[in-house]
C-alpha cells in the first residue's frame, strides 16, 4: 500500500494516495500524508505531519529522516519561511547523496537553488543547478530544474536563454502528465509576453517586454533604471541605490530631455524643499557636481538659465526604464505578485530591509489598500487582494546583465 500511495503522488494522483494511508499512522504513512497535504495547500498539517514522521523514523533510517526534512524544506520555501534553517537542508541533502539516493538529492539541491534565487542570489542558484544534469532527472524534477533555469535567466533579464529553459520545461512537464507542472511553465511563460517595464522618452511613454527591455539596455542609450536605481549606459553601469538624491535627480533631467528642468522643481523633488533659498541651490550645485562625475564617461549635465539640462555624449539616447505602475515600496509588491502569503520577517530577508523597515511600509500598503494582512502575532501573513496586471520581475533583487 505504501509503494502503491507513493506512485499515485508521484503521478499526482493525490486522493489516490491519500486513499491508501489516510488510517495507518507509521512512518512512511505519515510522511505520504505530509507530502500529499502540501500538494493539496494545507501546508500546516503538512508540516506537522512530515515532522510525525521524521521523529516516528529510527536512527538507524537515515535516509527516510532526510527525506522528511527535504519535504520540510519544501513547505517552508512555498509558505515563504525564509528563516527556515538552510543548514538543515545542506545536511539532509549530504546524507541523500551519502546513501546513493541521487534523486532526492538533486530534489533537495534544487531548493535550495529556488531559495537563492528567490532572495536575488542568481550565482549561487546557478552554480547549485549546474552541478546537476538535469537530462538524466524524471520528468516532473526535470520540469522543475528547468523552470529554475529559466527564472534565473528571467532576472537576469536574458529573454533567449529563459525561452530556451521555458520549452525545455514544457517539454518535460508534457511527459509527466501532471497537469499542473504544464500550468505552473505557462504561468511563467506569461513574463515574457506580458509588459515589464514602462519606457519613458522625449516626453513619450510605452510598455516594453523583457525581451525589449534587454534590447534596450544593450542598445547603448543612456539608460536610467527606476526599477533598479542604476544608470546604465552600454556596459558601463552606475548603481545609485544608495544614492536617493542623485537618482531623483538623474531621473528628473532624463524625464526632461532633451529639455531641462529648473532649480526650483529640482529643489523641491530631490529635496523636498518647498523653496529654492540659498543654501538649498548651493546644496543642488554640490550634488549636481556629484552626479557630473559618475556618468561623465558618457553624458554631461550642462547649467541652463533656468535650471540644467542633461545631454548625453555622441549620438546616444537618453531613456527612463520605469516600473510598470507607479506603486510605491515596488519591490515589496514585487514579491508579494507571486501570490504567496510573505511574513513581514520572509520579506525582510528577501529585500535586505530591517523588519521594523518592511513592517512600516507594510502597513503603508496596508493603509491604501494595496495589500491585505492575515492572522496575528509570528503568524501573520501579507498578501495582495490579486494579482496585478503586470509582472513584477525587474522590481525583484537582481544585478543588471553586464552586457
Amino acid at each position: 500500500m505504501i509503494a502503491a500511495a507513493a506512485r499515485a503522488l508521484a503521478t499526482g494522483d493525490l486522493l489516490g494516495a491519500l486513499k491508501r494511508v489516510a488510517l495507518r499512522g507509521d512512518a512512511p504513512a505519515l510522511a505520504l500524508r505530509g507530502i500529499a497535504m502540501a500538494q493539496l495547500g494545507d501546508l500546516p498539517r503538512a508540516k506537522e505531519l512530515l515532522k510525525q514522521a521524521g521523529r516516528a523514523f529510527g536512527s538507524k533510517e537515515a535516509v527516510s529522516r532526510a527525506r522528511c526534512i527535504v519535504a520540510e524544506a519544501e513547505i517552508a520555501l512555498v509558505s515563504r519561511d525564509l528563516a527556515w534553517p538552510p543548514k538543515a537542508l545542506a545536511a539532509a541533502r549530504a546524507a541523500l547523496e551519502a546513501h546513493g539516493d541521487h534523486m532526492n538529492a538533486a530534489h533537495a539541491l534544487h531548493i535550495e537553488a529556488r531559495r537563492a534565487l528567490l532572495i536575488g542570489q542568481l550565482d549561487e542558484a546557478e552554480r547549485l543547478l549546474g552541478t546537476v544534469d538535469a537530462s538524466q532527472l524524471p520528468p516532473p524534477l526535470r520540469t522543475s530544474f528547468e523552470l529554475a533555469a529559466a527564472g534565473i535567466a528571467i532576472r537576469r533579464l536574458h529573454s533567449g536563454p529563459a525561452r530556451a529553459a521555458l520549452e525545455r520545461a514544457r517539454e518535460a512537464a508534457q511527459q509527466s502528465g501532471i497537469a499542473s507542472l504544464l500550468a505552473e511553465v505557462d504561468s511563467v511563460a506569461h513574463v515574457l509576453e506580458a509588459p515589464a517595464a514602462r519606457l519613458i522618452s522625449v516626453g513619450e511613454q510605452c510598455f516594453l517586454r523583457l525581451q525589449e527591455v534587454e534590447a534596450l539596455l544593450g542598445s547603448g542609450s543612456v539608460v536610467v533604471d527606476a526599477c533598479r536605481h542604476a544608470i546604465r549606459a552600454g556596459y558601463v553601469l552606475v548603481p545609485l541605490t544608495t544614492r536617493p538624491v542623485l537618482f531623483t535627480l538623474a531621473r528628473m533631467l532624463a524625464e526632461a530631455w532633451p529639455g531641462d528642468v529648473s532649480r526650483a522643481a529640482l529643489v523641491a523633488k530631490a529635496f523636498r524643499a518647498k523653496d529654492a533659498d540659498e543654501s538649498q541651490r548651493v546644496r543642488l550645485r554640490v550634488e549636481i557636481g556629484r552626479l557630473r562625475s559618475e556618468i561623465a564617461g558618457f553624458a554631461e549635465i550642462t547649467a541652463t538659465r533656468d535650471g540644467f539640462v542633461l545631454a548625453p555624449s555622441g549620438d546616444r539616447k537618453i531613456a527612463v526604464l520605469a516600473p510598470p505602475s507607479d506603486d510605491h515600496q515596488g519591490e515589496l509588491m514585487g514579491f508579494l505578485a507571486d501570490g504567496e502569503s510573505w511574513s513581514s520577517s520572509a520579506l525582510a530577508i528577501a529585500t535586505g530591509a530591517s523588519p521594523r523597515t518592511v513592517q512600516r511600509a507594510l502597513e503603508t500598503l496596508a493603509a491604501e489598500g494595496k495589500v491585505h494582512a492575515y492572522g496575528r502575532g509570528p503568524a501573520r501573513r501579507w498578501t495582495i487582494p490579486s494579482v496585478p496586471g503586470f509582472p513584477s520581475t525587474l522590481l525583484l533583487p537582481a544585478s543588471l546583465p553586464a552586457g
